[in-house]
């Protein structure tokens, strides 16, 4: 298994392809029990998450540079120190054995001698592991001990000053919870309360939003009969903003930019009790193929998907709401997808930008006199929240912004009268939403 943990880390770092997708290619393809699951899944978002931490101990023991070693000793070195730093259950012991064996197996004795020397120094030296000083260097110290990037920290210490960045990179690092969102379609709120706790699962009612609930128990819940029946969707919390800001009621035509998953999709498919039309696109047909099979989970009828380019799509008939979901940086959601901020450079923040400011005004040719339209993200950074929702309203004098005062709890709403949550703050995910009204 923890030879599976190391492919699959080689692979992150090799391709652009998504953490989890490679995580469940792996678990369909091999013969795991539950157990090995967990601790699969367990290994390689730790090591992931950690890598900032796990790197600077190991340059410090490896001799030679630790970032130019092949990547099957990396891997199995990270590997095996976070089990030894962080997995109380693995003795320090069998984390090294197993560790040597495998590169042995697949390196050779050289190289798993030294996988051997490398984690048993550490281990000799545990209680006694340094860090930059934070008083000489503090974007060092973060970028290694809270296991960020320096370009990251630094960008967050000049907006949120050094407890507020602190605070964000300890809860970025947290193992995320999972949340439910009620489908009021087939359930409610209550119904599914009782549920969950005929079968003992633990959870507590959404902060902000009563539709949601938060599991305190690990568990397989799409294996769980009423997960199947379509009484609920897996969702974070802090994507339901957009969704209220929407205004949804039955009847309404209502287009969704950028569809998938689908989770929003179907919480708007929820609020217009199935009726009326929403018109759903994303750009590759695997992706609305997978968003049709959650649809018809959920009991959901009044959803047309289709897979255009949302940039390209032609109607005569204008909608009377639109949500702009629009791809972003990710940056609000790193507990759950901590490989994105090894990922990610200033760059890529710049470079959605186009993209951004396309989708929003395309939105503003499709929508009625009278209708409004959400543009939210899974980001923190302005440049791809308040700052494309300027540049479009400077440049659009027939839009407004609507500040969105008691749609949403008071504590999630910035100085610009939009949503903006932040993970230290919220206790959820870092996510952006700005209602916008054409006026004329």
């Amino acid at each position: 298994m923890r030879g599976i943990a190391v492919k699959v880390l080689n692979r992150i770092e090799r391709s652009d392809t998504h953490l989890e997708r490679l995580l469940d290619h792996e678990i369909r393809n091999n013969d795991l029990n539950p157990q090995d699951k967990a601790l699969l899944y367990e290994i390689v978002h730790g090591v992931i998450r950690w890598t900032g931490r796990l790197d600077w101990i190991l340059s410090g023991f490896y001799k030679g540079q630790f970032s130019k070693a092949i990547p099957i000793l990396k891997n199995a070195l990270r590997v095996a120190l976070y089990q030894i730093l962080f997995l109380d259950k693995v003795p320090e012991f069998a984390a090294v054995n197993e560790a040597v064996e495998f590169v042995k197996k697949l390196q050779g004795q050289k190289p798993a001698d030294i996988t051997n020397a490398v984690l048993r120094n550490i281990i000799r030296s545990k209680n006694s592991l340094r860090y930059p000083d934070p008083g000489e260097n503090l974007v060092g110290y973060y970028a290694s001990y809270l296991s960020h990037p320096s370009w990251l920290v630094k960008r967050w210490l000049g907006r949120y000053g050094t407890s507020g960045t602190e605070a964000l990179l300890i809860a970025n690092n947290e193992r995320p919870a999972l949340t439910l969102r009620v489908n009021k379609l087939k359930t409610d709120v209550e119904k599914l309360k009782e549920l969950m706790a005929s079968v003992d699962l633990k959870f507590s009612q959404g902060k902000y939003l009563p539709e949601y609930f938060r599991l305190t128990n690990l568990t397989n819940i799409t294996q769980w009969q009423y997960f199947t029946e379509g009484y609920f969707n897996i969702q974070d919390e802090s994507a339901g903003f957009a969704c209220k800001l929407i205004g949804a009621e039955p009847g309404m035509r209502i287009l969704d930019m950028c569809a998938a998953p689908g989770g929003k999709t179907v919480f708007l498919a929820d609020e217009m009790k199935n009726s009326g039309e929403i018109v759903a696109l994303d750009r590759f047909e695997v992706r609305i193929q997978s968003l049709q099979k959650n649809l018809e989970r959920l009991g959901i009828t009044n959803v047309k998907a289709e897979a255009k380019d949302a940039i390209e799509y032609q109607t005569e008939q204008l909608f009377d709401r639109i949500l702009i979901d629009a791809p972003c940086s990710g940056l609000g959601t790193l507990s759950k997808k901590p490989d994105i901020k090894w990922k990610k450079e200033l760059i890529d923040i710049h470079r959605l930008n186009d993209e951004q400011n396309a989708l929003i005004n395309k939105a503003a040719i499709l929508l009625k006199v009278g209708g409004r339209m959400v543009y939210s993200t899974c980001t923190i950074e302005p440049e791809e929240n308040i700052d494309i929702v300027h540049k479009f309203l400077a440049a659009n004098p027939n839009f407004r912004l609507v500040p969105v005062k008691g749609m949403v709890p008071d504590e999630v709403i910035d100085s610009h009268g939009c949503v903006q949550t932040l993970p230290h703050i919220h206790k959820i995910d870092g996510a952006f939403a700005a209602l916008i009204e054409r006026i004329k």
